[in-house]
C-alpha cells in the first residue's frame, strides 16, 4: 500500500453582512443558479447555502449565509453561529455591505469579527449602480478592511475583477485541474454523517488502523485519500471522516461538513453515501446526494451495520429506503459490515458497475433507435395543438453520460417527459449509477423563410 496523500481542493468563498444587501444576489449570480442547496442544521434557525461557481475557468465553492443582525444595532445569536461555521469552512470572504445606506453599526459589528480572521476578507458594497466608486466606498474605508470594491450585484457591475483578485489571492487553480498526485484506478469518495462508519470501512479497505482525518488544527480543511488493492485492483479512497468540530458542537450535536462532501465529489470518479442502518436515509442524506447528482457524478449507497438488524427489521429497512430513495432509485443499493468486512467485495463491484456507466460510449445509431422506440411507446403531448418533434439524438460527453436530442420544439419538453426518456435511455445501455444529462436542440430548418422569402444561403 502506498502512503496517503493530500488531495489539492476546491477553494471556498464566504458571503457575509447584514440581511438585504444582496448576498443571495451574488449567490446566484456566482453559481448563475437558483438551485442552491440548503443544509439544514438543527436547532439552528437560519440555513446556509452552497453551490459550485466558476469564473476565469476557475472553480470555487461559494457559501450563502444568512443576514447578520436584524436592526442596526444587535447581531442576532442565531445568525451569528451560523455565520462563524460559514467563516470556519471558508478560504475568503466576501463582505457585503449597502452602498446606497452606508456604514451602520451592525457593518462595524461584523467587520470587527472579521478582523481577527487569518484569511482575506474583501469589503463589497453593493448596490453601487448610478454611483461614483468613491462615493458608494466612502464610508466603508473606516471599516479598516482594505480598500472597499462599489459593485452591483444586480446587474454584476465590477463583479468579474472582484472575483479575479479575491481568486488569485487565494490561488485558485484552473476548472479541472487534476489531484496533485495521480490517483490509482478509480477514485472513490466516502461521504456521510457521523458514525456512520466511514473510517471502519476505510481502515478495512486498507488493511490497518488508519485515521485519515484527525480531530486536531490543520486536517479538518484537508481530504486524505489513500492507495489500496482489492482483489488484485488498485483502488484510491478520500475519507471525510474528518468532518466533526468539536468546538462547534452544541449540546452534542454533530453537524455534516458539506463543504467536505462537496470537495471530495468534485475531484472523485465515484461517491459512496454511507448510511447506518439504525438510522436509515435522512433529509441530510437525501441533499448530500443531490449535490453528487449536481456534479454528475457516479454513486453507490451502501448501508452499513446491515448485520446488526434482525431479519424483519432488514426487510421494513429494504422496503423503507426503496421508497424514499425517489429520485435516486437509479443509485446500486448495497448491505454492507465495514466492522466484519461482509458485503465489501459488492460494494466494489457497484463502485465499478457506475464507474463504467458514467464512462459509457453511446453509439449513434442505438441512440437513435431508442428514442425512435420511447417517442412511438409514448410520444411527447402536444402544446398548444403543436406537436413535438423529437428527430435523433447523439452522444455529446461522458461522466455523465450526455445525450444530445435534436428536434423542434423541444424547449416545451415538460420535466417529466424528460425523466421518461432519461429512463428509457438508462435502461437500454444500463446507465445504473450514474446521472445522465439530456441537451435538447432545436434543429434548424433549412427552408424557413423570412419575410416571406427564403433565407439566402
Amino acid at each position: 500500500m502506498t502512503a496517503a496523500v493530500a488531495s489539492r481542493q476546491l477553494p471556498v468563498l464566504a458571503l457575509v453582512g447584514r440581511p438585504n444587501v444582496g448576498k443571495s444576489s451574488l449567490f446566484n449570480r456566482l453559481t448563475a443558479s437558483r438551485d442552491a442547496l440548503v443544509a439544514d442544521q438543527p436547532g439552528v434557525t437560519r440555513d446556509r447555502q452552497y453551490g459550485y461557481a466558476e469564473s476565469g475557468g476557475r472553480r470555487y465553492i461559494v457559501i450563502d449565509t444568512g443576514g447578520i443582525g436584524q436592526d442596526d444595532e444587535t447581531i442576532d445569536e442565531a445568525a451569528q453561529v451560523q455565520t462563524d461555521l460559514a467563516l470556519d469552512e471558508a478560504d475568503a470572504v466576501i463582505f457585503l455591505t449597502d452602498a446606497r445606506q452606508g456604514a451602520v453599526a451592525a457593518d462595524t459589528i461584523i467587520a470587527t469579527r472579521l478582523r481577527r480572521l487569518d484569511r482575506p476578507v474583501f469589503v463589497a458594497a453593493n448596490k453601487s449602480e448610478g454611483l461614483g466608486r468613491a462615493a458608494a466606498t466612502a464610508e466603508f474605508h473606516a471599516l479598516g478592511l482594505g480598500e472597499p470594491w462599489a459593485i452591483s450585484a444586480q446587474r454584476g457591475d465590477h463583479v468579474a475583477p472582484l472575483l479575479e483578485q479575491v481568486l488569485d489571492e487565494l490561488g485558485a487553480t484552473a476548472a479541472g485541474a487534476a489531484p496533485e498526485a495521480a490517483a490509482a484506478g478509480i477514485r472513490l469518495a466516502l461521504i456521510g454523517r457521523p458514525n456512520a462508519g466511514k473510517s471502519t470501512l476505510v481502515n478495512r479497505l486498507l488493511g490497518e488502523q488508519r485515521m485519515l482525518a484527525l480531530d486536531e488544527p490543520g486536517t479538518t480543511r484537508d481530504a486524505v485519500a489513500s492507495d489500496f488493492s482489492f482483489a488484485g485492483e488498485p483502488w484510491t479512497i478520500v475519507d471525510t471522516a474528518g468532518i466533526r468540530r468539536r468546538a462547534r458542537v452544541r449540546d452534542h450535536l454533530e453537524r455534516i461538513s458539506i463543504i467536505k462532501a462537496m470537495q471530495a465529489a468534485e475531484q472523485a470518479d465515484v461517491v459512496i453515501l454511507m448510511l447506518d442502518a439504525q438510522s436509515g436515509l435522512s433529509a441530510q442524506d437525501a441533499r448530500l446526494l443531490a449535490l453528487v447528482q449536481e456534479r454528475g457524478r457516479a454513486a453507490v449507497i451502501a448501508l452499513n451495520k446491515w448485520d446488526g438488524l434482525s431479519a424483519k427489521q432488514r426487510q421494513q429497512l429494504h422496503r423503507e429506503l426503496r421508497a424514499r430513495i425517489g429520485a435516486f432509485d437509479y443509485l446500486p443499493l448495497c448491505f454492507i459490515s465495514a466492522l466484519h468486512g461482509t458485503g465489501l467485495r459488492n460494494l466494489l463491484a457497484a463502485a465499478k458497475a457506475s464507474h463504467a456507466a458514467a464512462n459509457a460510449e453511446l453509439p449513434t445509431p442505438d441512440l437513435a433507435r431508442v428514442l425512435a422506440a420511447a417517442v412511438q411507446a409514448h410520444a411527447p403531448p402536444a402544446i398548444q395543438g403543436r406537436r413535438i418533434k423529437l428527430r435523433y439524438a447523439h452522444q455529446g460527453g461522458r461522466n455523465p453520460p450526455t445525450i444530445v436530442i435534436h428536434g423542434n420544439q423541444t424547449q416545451r419538453l415538460s420535466d417529466e417527459y424528460k425523466r421518461y426518456l432519461i429512463r428509457r435511455f438508462r435502461e437500454a445501455f444500463d446507465l445504473f449509477g450514474t446521472p445522465i444529462t439530456l441537451v435538447l436542440r432545436n434543429s434548424r430548418n433549412p427552408y424557413a423563410r423570412e419575410g416571406g422569402r427564403r433565407k439566402p444561403r
